[in-house]
């Protein structure tokens, strides 16, 4: 029932299509969602999500997760991460993966929702670490759609995956499109 609400609601009421097709069979990946432009990315992703019936988590900083809105985030998905810079990010990352028989882990590659002309690393060396797919996923507000891209596996070579990951976004556009990585 749940999962028919988000479906009308996501899809009459929002008006928003998917193109492309989420494989709810695999149970751990990373997931990089682009462009992300504007707090409403995070709606969207929820009501995108709603459609399937896979859980799909996010990290936020731990500070978030004291009550009241705490609960609600680990609800939601919602993994805390510890933000000091002693903390080796990627390797607390993949031990995460190891601890979890399921764990699709969404992430903006921008790191933030301001105009960046590179991405940060993390999620490449997350999924590399962890052994998990990446999958690529667009938040097209220009066309109202959300893309879905083929599953990608790193290959060891950074600068190459990177530059075919981004390439995948050249037309896709954020709800603030100025603010969109390309």
């Amino acid at each position: 029932m749940k999962q028919f609400i988000y479906r009308f609601i996501f899809f009459k009421v929002m008006g928003w299509k998917v193109k492309g097709t989420f494989d709810t069979h695999i149970k751990k990946c990373v997931i990089i969602v682009v462009p992300h432009t504007s707090w409403f990315d995070f709606f969207i992703g929820v009501f995108f999500r709603g459609t399937y019936p896979v859980e799909i988590n996010f990290l936020a900083k731990k500070e978030l997760f004291k009550f009241p809105l705490g609960p609600y985030l680990k609800w939601m998905g919602g993994i805390p991460l510890n933000r000091s810079k002693t903390e080796n990010k990627v390797d607390t990352i993949a031990k995460i993966f190891e601890k979890n028989e399921v764990l699709r882990l969404s992430l903006s590659p921008e790191g933030t929702r301001k105009k960046v002309d590179t991405w940060k690393s993390g999620y490449y060396y997350i999924a590399q670490k962890a052994n998990v797919p990446i999958i690529p996923i667009g938040f097209d507000y220009e066309n109202k759609q959300v893309i879905v891209f083929e599953l990608f596996m790193t290959t060891n070579n950074y600068e190459q995956d990177a530059k075919f990951l981004e390439n995948l976004f050249k037309n896709v556009k954020g709800k603030v499109a100025e603010q969109s990585f390309y």
